[in-house]
């Protein structure tokens, strides 16, 4: 018997998508093991980042590995530790090693980023950051700046480590180690695939490489929900983490619904009247999880074709660019982004100037969350539009947020 939809991982994300699925009185499976053979037309992978990323070291097989070890600290008493990584991981075993080890050494080529900077949960959060502390303030740990070239066993125990520092041009050091630990995050196993159906990979091949419709960029009708979906957004958005992943899943049935169910992205329609668009967006951009979880990833989309306006909530952006939602003469796209370079701002840095909250006139300049709104004519870009920031987070002022809204949706009809 063969499928229509075989969703690989039983886990939240595979069953969320089931969910809809089997509202919908589709044909479809759910699959966690069982050693049976199944075909499908088609083939979700929800299988999350299950393998350890190890970067190309000669000698890493010696290290620890985050997955594995014992995170006991006992048993790192007066020890000299290495923690290869700049991630949650790394600084997260650092921080529970620090009250017995010796010294501990956090390593890795790039620049240490705070997610309260980046508002990427990726990036470093403030609960795992207080190793940093027993470095600046002069304890014995330290952070590295540099790429780890190889692992060796010393002669008299321990490892010796060479490293290249990344800011300076000194020749690489050697260094000497008790223990070392591999916390460099995790991948995507493409080894379930056979070599005929394997999806590319990218970013040091973590994750599977995804079109706007989160398929297979080389393997048709293999798409990928969940975590996988990071590689959509990486280290920008919220793919990567539940509360927004949850989201991207149910774009997904929906794209499966409208290219191989003839099921059309869901809407609701009303006048062309540009008071009624805006307050449309108004409306939704106040109250919508989706756009506030996904920011800068999901959008929603109003398309104007003669007398009738769309209603589209929750699309990918990209997928939109792409043509997903087809031709449309008119079209506004609203998300909520952040102002550019915002990763570089310090938000507590009382020196650097920010624009004036409900500034209508210079909303262009906001650097916190705020809606944005972008006209495309034919598919191609024509306008946008900033919506001023507020503290709230409440776009709904009537001179602030809702008249140059209906101005601006007016400008773009004439």
């Amino acid at each position: 018997m063969v499928r229509d939809h075989l969703i690989i991982g039983a886990g939240p994300v595979g069953l969320q998508l089931a969910a809809p699925l089997e509202r919908d009185g589709c044909d479809y499976a759910v699959l966690d093991g069982g050693g049976r053979s199944w075909q499908a037309e088609r083939l979700v992978m929800a299988t999350g980042v299950s393998r350890l990323h190890e970067p190309p070291v000669p000698g890493l097989g010696l290290a620890e590995r985050y997955d594995t070890f014992d995170p006991g600290p006992a048993s790192f008493t007066d020890q000299r530790v290495l923690v290869i990584g700049k991630g949650n991981s790394a600084f997260e075993t650092a921080d529970g090693l620090m009250e017995k080890a010796a010294v501990i050494h956090v390593a890795g080529p790039r620049s240490v980023e705070f997610a309260w900077k980046t508002h990427c949960l990726g990036h470093l959060r403030a609960v795992n950051n207080n190793f940093l502390d027993t470095y600046q303030l002069k304890s014995q740990n330290a952070v590295l700046d540099g790429t780890v070239e190889s692992i060796e066993k010393s002669g008299g125990g321990g490892f010796r480590v060479m490293l290249r520092y990344a800011r300076t041009t000194e020749p690489p050091r050697e260094l000497h180690y008790d223990r070392v630990i591999v916390c460099t995050g995790f991948r995507f196993d493409a080894s379930v695939s056979d070599e005929t159906c394997r999806p590319a990979l990218v970013i040091n091949g973590r994750f599977p490489e995804q079109t706007s419709s989160s398929e297979s960029v080389n393997v048709p009708d293999l798409y990928f929900a969940g975590t996988l979906m990071r590689q959509r957004d990486f280290k920008k958005s919220t793919n990567g983490f539940i509360h927004g992943f949850r989201y991207a899943t149910r774009a997904l049935h929906r794209i499966l619904g409208a290219r191989h169910l003839g099921t059309p992205w869901p809407a609701r329609t009303f006048t062309t009247a540009p008071e009624a668009i805006a307050d449309a967006v108004i409306g939704r951009v106040n109250r919508s999880s989706g756009l506030w979880q996904q920011f800068g990833f999901l959008g929603d989309v109003v398309g104007v074709d003669g007398d009738r306006a769309v209603y589209q909530e929750e699309v990918p952006l990209d997928y939109v660019t792409d043509g997903g939602l087809g031709p449309a003469p008119h079209r506004f796209v609203v998300d909520l982004e952040y102002g550019p370079e915002h990763e570089r701002a310090d938000p507590f840095d009382v020196g650097v100037p920010r624009v004036v909250e409900n500034d209508a006139d210079h909303a262009m300049d906001s650097t916190y969350l705020h809606p944005v709104v972008r006209h495309y004519r034919d598919g191609v870009p024509a306008g946008t539009l900033h919506l001023a920031e507020n503290l709230e987070n409440e776009w709904n002022l009537p001179a602030v947020h809702r008249q140059p809204l209906t101005a601006f949706v007016k400008e773009c009809h004439d």
